[in-house]
């Protein structure tokens, strides 16, 4: 089910056209006075996998991930960013804008949207990165690099599910924005980011791939780790972003009205 179908009434193609617009507006303005542009959209996992290089490499006997663990890092960290960096800004999507929320004839669902494309756009200008890396890091391609797209669109469906469920219930309840942020900080350790699926311990492994980002990442990884393909949590990943996807549109559908009278 399409997000498009929720909210006022509107073609696809307004829809879409309006989507790109707002898209294109957030990039303008969170680029138009950084000197380094699109460097920030890469700079955060950079920082972050090195900081997790040096630890389990040079201070620890790293006993996680796969050789080189650079890589390994990388191709989790960079869509965990987009997902967080998503995830973080729909809790006040519809504050942010509250004036023009109400006074808009395009859906609603909009404001979810916009925030999924230009993140998303941000992750796929930083693949260039991970491309770098995995040359000069001699990591090997496979066949399950295919599969990089299949995460991609896994991510949005289960990104713009979320997004219609914690926007609205952020307008509702303020305090849910401080919630989720606590949640996002304790699901990164609890994502396989630092450390893949199959190091997981006993029943944790079969505990872990219930995480929808578990099977998604895994479809990052395959492509350089053949090695890290779990059945269970791709599976899972899948299953589980269409249902947030379906979900999402039938929350949003119940509480667009209440949200637009607090507005």
């Amino acid at each position: 089910m399409s997000p498009a179908v929720v909210g006022a009434p509107g073609s696809p193609r307004r829809y879409f056209h309006s989507l790109w617009l707002l898209s294109a507006r957030d990039l303008r303005v969170r680029y138009s006075t950084s000197a380094l542009g699109y460097l920030w959209s890469v700079l955060d996992p950079l920082v972050m996998s090195g900081i997790y290089w040096f630890v389990f490499t040079q201070v620890f006997q790293r006993d996680v991930g796969e050789t080189p663990y650079i890589v390994f890092l990388i191709t989790a960290l960079l869509p965990w960013v987009w997902f967080n960096s998503a995830v973080t800004d729909f809790t006040r999507a519809f504050n942010k804008d509250a004036r023009l929320v109400r006074s808009t004839s395009i859906p609603r669902s909009i404001w979810v949207g916009r925030i999924v494309l230009s993140k998303g756009i941000e992750f796929l200008f930083s693949i260039p990165v991970l491309a770098l890396f995995a040359i000069f890091g001699g990591a090997t391609v496979n066949w399950g690099l295919l599969l990089f797209p299949v995460a991609v669109l896994l991510q949005v469906a289960l990104l713009v599910g979320l997004g219609l469920i914690v926007a609205p219930l952020c307008v509702l309840w303020g305090d849910l924005e401080r919630t989720t942020r606590l949640v996002l900080r304790a699901l990164f350790y609890a994502s396989p980011i630092i450390y893949g699926v199959a190091d997981l311990p006993g029943v944790f492994k079969e505990l872990g791939a219930f995480n929808p980002l578990a099977g998604i990442l895994t479809l990052y990884r395959v492509g350089f780790f053949p090695d890290q393909w779990d059945t269970l949590a791709v599976v899972v990943g899948a299953v589980s972003s269409i249902l947030v996807l379906v979900l999402g549109v039938f929350v949003f559908r119940r509480l667009e009205r209440p949200v637009l009278k607090e507005l």
